[in-house]
């Protein structure tokens, strides 16, 4: 392991470490996010109608073309800690929520510290109809 990885498995490990609760947990979680280069997790709650809409029309544009955000909703009634996801569009009409970051892992988002992420548009089909379903994918560099 080089120095280099050291260093950012340490300043992740002791910021997730408060978080987590347990400083074991936290490096071993800061070493496989480093390992990794980064983090890459679902946006939830992408299923809803609108929002299906939404990443149905941020597939046409270019990665470059999307920017995505991370902003903590204190005052979100079902979970203070919650982290929203927003987007928006290069010359695009304002900003849009889009879903959040899966629960389980809002301390390790928080600890890596950014505000601009990189967001990742994914189809399948789905069920007996062959309906295309579309969802998104956080990617948080280390």
């Amino acid at each position: 392991m080089t120095n280099e990885m050291k260093s950012k498995v340490m300043t992740l490990g002791n910021r997730l470490a408060p978080k987590v609760g347990n400083r074991h947990e936290a490096f071993v979680e800061a070493w496989a996010i480093v390992k990794a280069q980064g983090l890459t997790l679902p946006v939830r709650g992408v299923t809803q109608g609108t929002r299906q809409e939404a990443l149905r029309r941020l597939a046409s544009y270019s990665a470059g073309q999307v920017k995505a955000f991370i902003v903590p909703e204190p005052k979100n009634p079902a979970d203070p800690a919650a982290l929203a996801v927003m987007v928006m569009v290069n010359g695009g009409r304002g900003i849009y929520r889009l879903g959040y970051v899966p629960r389980n892992q809002t301390a390790a988002v928080k600890a890596l510290g950014q505000k601009t992420v990189a967001l990742r548009v994914v189809s399948g089909t789905w069920g007996y109809t062959h309906k295309t379903t579309f969802g998104a994918r956080l990617v948080l560099a280390v």
